[in-house]
């Protein structure tokens, strides 16, 4: 029997501050936050609680403090009813936008007509590649499956065979930087963070005495002021001896959370619920690994055409900024207008 799609909206989307890994968020667990999260944004309809399908988690090192389906391990934190699952999913840096697109599938295919879906990451607890690198040897010696290839050296491809040359990394990291400060400064980020209490427990030398520090952080740690090109052009290359990705136009480890919940148009009207956006389609695509990041050139076709949408119709494009290398020959590749492209700034400057 088919059915007819239905629309899925979204109607509340939070996330907790971005921190610099090793930084505010070094002791705070990633279940912890992705518990905060998931409860923000059902308080102000605490009564779809009990009405959610399945909570769909992203994570792209899900182990150690975040293994063990950190997913159900947040909602129980959360205080939701023991009926309400979860599951985490990995697509690496694409794990949240995936739970995105796969919850709001289960509504649009009327399987649900309440989701949440969200990502964790604490990149301080769980570094990239994990606490045990375990990769099949075959990676490293058959030319089909050779995944074997550091993220940097990635950019660092991607920056030669798209000639992205160094200042243009540069100018481009700036202006993130710069975007993202001035979206901070006018308040643009106040609707989606939700502040975070932390407690920190520390041992005072010499003394047996252990104090306590609390503080509450509210804004991002990534955004720096006096991010210019000038600046960062004095930063060493990070991967190759004569490479151009740089700490400084390269995205920043990062420690966060963040989730949205999503309805069907039933629930919409049901509860008089006004809507921040509406789901429409999404798409992935592969590439050579040694060339990871220019993957959005290859998706951002199909989302459009499963869309019914010319390039020109979109008004604002949020893109990965891993690193400006691979920012920039997107962006050159699919001519993409910059001005449409991250304009409150991207992840060079508030975190990935």
């Amino acid at each position: 029997m088919s059915k007819q799609i239905q629309e899925a909206y979204i109607v509340s989307a939070l996330r907790t501050p971005v921190a610099r890994a090793r930084g505010a968020f070094k002791n705070v667990r990633p279940d912890d936050m992705l518990a905060h999260v998931l409860a923000g944004v059902t308080a102000d309809n605490p009564e779809l609680r009990d009405r959610v399908e399945d909570v769909i988690v992203g994570c792209a090192m899900p182990e150690g403090e975040q293994g063990m389906n950190v997913g159900r391990i947040g909602v129980l934190l959360a205080g939701f009813p023991d009926h309400v699952p979860a599951v985490t999913i990995n697509r690496f840096c694409s794990s949240g936008s995936q739970a995105v697109a796969m919850a709001a599938d289960r509504i649009r295919l009327g399987e649900a007509d309440v989701m949440i879906a969200a990502g964790t990451e604490s990149m301080t607890m769980v570094p990239m590649m994990g606490n045990k690198i375990a990769l099949n040897p075959r990676v490293f010696s058959d030319d089909h499956v050779n995944i074997a290839f550091g993220m940097g050296i990635t950019a660092e491809n991607v920056a030669q065979q798209w000639k992205v040359d160094r200042d243009t990394q540069d100018e481009f990291a700036a202006e993130s930087h710069r975007r993202a400060l001035e979206a901070n400064a006018a308040g643009h980020f106040a609707g989606e963070i939700l502040p975070y209490d932390v407690e920190n427990s520390f041992q005072v030398p010499g003394v047996h005495e252990v104090k306590k520090q609390r503080f509450t952080l509210e804004n991002d740690n990534g955004p720096r002021e006096g991010s210019s090109p000038e600046v960062l052009g004095k930063l060493r290359s990070a991967f190759h001896a004569r490479g151009s990705v740089t700490a400084g136009n390269s995205s920043q480890m990062s420690d966060g959370a963040g989730a949205v919940l999503l309805v069907s148009e039933k629930v919409l009207k049901e509860h008089n619920l006004e809507p921040i956006g509406r789901f429409v389609t999404s798409a992935v695509a592969g590439v050579p690994p040694e060339i990871m990041g220019i993957g959005p050139k290859e998706a951002i076709p199909k989302c459009l055409e499963r869309a019914g949408l010319r390039q020109d119709d979109v008004d604002w494009i949020e893109l990965n900024e891993a690193f400006a290398a691979q920012a920039v020959a997107v962006i050159n590749d699919r001519g993409l207008d910059r001005e449409k492209v991250n304009p409150q700034g991207g992840a060079i400057a508030l975190g990935h």
